[in-house]
C-alpha cells in the first residue's frame, strides 16, 4: 500500500512505541492524526509532523469517531494503529486470606476496558470509515495493526489483566481478519517485547533497571527501540501481503516467571 496522501490514525501516538510509528507514516507521506489524552506531547508531535492531534479516550465511542473525522478530512482513511494502553500490577491474592485483599476487580476491568475493548470499538468504527473508500490494487481499502505485547504469551506474575487484555487482542485478530476480508481490510498484531519508552523513567535508578530488564533478552543484549517497533508496524501496512498475523519484536526473550 502506498501511504503517500492517504489519512492514518494513531492511538497512544503521543509517545513511545506510537510516536515513533506516527512518524514514520508521515515520512511516507501519510497525514497522521494522533489520538491520545497527552494534549501538550500529542500536539506538539502533529506539528511536528504535519499531521493534527485529536483528544481521544479509547473507552469513548463519540471521541474516536471525532479521530475518525479529522482524519477523513485529511484524506482518505486507510490506517489505524492501536497503540493506546496502560499496564497494571497486582497478584490475584493478597497475603492475609482476606476477600479484601485480593486483586483489585475494577483495576481489571479498566485494564480490559482500554487495552481490549477500546482496541475493537476502534477497529470496528475504523474499518466502517475505510470501507467507504475506493478500493485500490487487488481491492484493497485499508490495513490495521493492533500493538499488543509478549505478556499475551508468556506473562508474569501479577500481569494477569495485562496478559489477558493483550491475549484477547491477539486471539481476535485473526477472525477480524478473516470478517474484514469482504471489505479489502488487512488485520495484524504486532507484540513486542521490553521496548525503551518513558514508562521506565529517567535516572540512574532507571538504568540500573533497565540494564537488569537486558539480561533475558536473547540478542541483541539491550531494550528494544520504539523505531525497530514501527518499522514492524508500517511493514504490516505497506506490505499487501501480510494479513491476519501477530508477530513477536522482541529480540527473542522469554519472559521469565517474575
Amino acid at each position: 500500500m502506498d501511504l503517500n496522501g492517504v489519512s492514518a490514525i494513531v492511538t497512544g501516538g503521543a509517545s513511545g512505541i506510537g510516536a515513533a510509528t506516527a512518524r514514520l507514516l508521515a515520512s511516507k507521506g501519510a497525514k497522521v492524526v494522533v489520538a491520545d489524552l497527552q494534549e501538550d506531547r500529542g500536539t506538539a508531535l502533529a506539528t511536528e509532523i504535519g499531521g493534527a492531534f485529536c483528544r481521544v479516550d479509547v473507552t469513548k465511542t463519540d471521541e474516536i469517531v471525532n479521530a475518525i473525522e479529522m482524519a477523513k478530512s485529511m484524506g482518505p482513511l486507510r490506517v489505524l494503529v492501536n497503540s493506546a494502553g496502560i499496564g497494571w500490577a497486582q497478584r490475584t491474592i493478597g497475603k492475609d486470606g482476606s476477600y479484601d485483599s485480593a486483586a483489585n476487580l475494577d483495576a481489571f476491568k479498566k485494564v480490559i476496558a482500554i487495552n481490549l475493548v477500546g482496541t475493537f470499538d476502534c477497529i470496528r468504527l475504523a474499518a466502517t470509515a475505510m470501507s467507504t473508500t475506493e478500493p485500490l490494487e487487488y481491492g484493497e481499502r485499508g490495513a490495521i495493526v493492533n500493538i499488543a505485547s509478549v505478556a499475551a504469551f508468556d506473562g508474569q506474575i501479577g500481569q494477569a489483566s495485562y496478559s489477558a487484555s493483550k491475549g484477547g487482542v491477539v486471539g481476535m485478530t485473526l477472525p477480524i481478519a478473516r470478517d474484514l476480508s469482504a471489505s479489502g481490510i488487512r488485520v495484524n498484531t504486532v507484540a513486542p517485547g521490553l521496548i525503551d519508552t518513558p514508562i521506565y523513567g529517567q535516572g540512574e535508578g532507571s538504568e540500573a533497571f533497565k540494564a537488569n530488564l537486558e539480561k533475558g533478552v536473547l540478542f541483541p543484549h539491550r531494550l528494544g527501540e520504539g523505531t525497530e517497533l514501527a518499522s514492524m508496524v508500517v511493514e504490516c501496512i505497506t506490505n499487501s501481503y501480510m494479513n491476519a498475523e501477530t508477530i513477536r519484536v522482541d529480540g527473542g526473550i522469554r519472559m521469565p516467571p517474575k
